[in-house]
């Protein structure tokens, strides 16, 4: 597996490229690093070019002064620009998914094929960004790492944590570093993006919905509703996971992202 860098407003922003064949860019969420991809990638890097990026000031990438979902999209772009690719299958968990809806919208013509993985199209609601707002605070009073501590149990399904302590525990263990500004622009960003579910009725190309059955955090009968919308879905329910699917259910996951992949023209 390769590293490799880019420079955006002279932050460095990391990335790790691994196999050969039709280009995949998998893009992490809030409070993760590209590691959380780690069971999809060992898979996939067999049959096809696995693109990870950390988004900027996450894992080993620097903080930028823009970490809207427009300017996420923007670096996935700078990314395949360096790698002198035309498009890619572009997949992304919760935050990531919607700066992948912002990458649809900004440069559908690099596009294969993307898809959502935990995520919604839809903005917050009011009861959301509240909920966002004092987190915020939370972490303004008492540190990054102890908000991650706190809130990441709840992410993962009742059945994982009845049954799968140990994952749990090991994925709090190795949580990357954040800063206070990190998770503080993060939040301010998802308040700030817009709504963008008439994406789905305007694309021609393929989509992907994966679905945790058990997620606190987006709302399994709004997700499916928004499944319907595009001409060309793929939907794949992972029964026993919450909000971490790609660790919860690993297996399913990615047998779920390779049959999207191996549909594909």
């Amino acid at each position: 597996m390769g590293t490799k860098t880019i420079n955006i407003n002279n932050s460095i922003i990391h990335y790790t490229i691994d196999g050969v064949g039709r280009p995949v860019v998998l893009l992490h969420g809030f409070g993760e690093d590209g590691s959380v991809w780690e069971n999809q990638v060992e898979y996939l890097r067999h049959n096809y070019q696995v693109i990870v990026p950390d988004i900027p000031g996450s894992g080993q990438s620097e903080l930028t002064g823009d970490v809207s979902m427009e300017a996420i999209a923007d670096m996935v772009k700078l990314i395949m620009d360096a790698e002198e690719l035309e498009s890619v299958v572009l997949i992304g968990h919760s935050m990531g998914g919607y700066a992948t809806l912002a990458f649809a919208e900004k440069y559908p013509h690099s596009l294969d094929g993307f898809g959502l993985f935990h995520s919604t199209a839809a903005a917050d609601s009011e009861e959301k960004k509240e909920n966002r707002r004092k987190g915020i605070a939370f972490i303004e009073k008492n540190g990054a790492h102890e908000f991650l501590s706190t809130t990441v149990p709840n992410l993962f399904s009742d059945i994982t944590r009845e049954t799968n302590p140990r994952l749990i525990d090991s994925f709090i263990a190795g949580l990357p570093r954040f800063s206070k500004s990190a998770l503080k622009s993060y939040y301010e960003a998802m308040i700030a993006r817009p709504e963008r579910i008439d994406q789905f009725s305007k694309t021609e190309l393929p989509v992907l919905f994966i679905i945790g059955e058990k997620d606190t955090v987006i709302s399994f009968e709004d997700i499916l509703k928004q499944a319907s919308m595009p001409r060309i879905s793929y939907i794949h329910v992972l029964h026993r996971s919450g909000h971490m699917g790609m660790l919860e259910e690993a297996g399913k996951a990615t047998a779920a992202i390779e049959e999207f992949l191996m549909e594909l023209k």
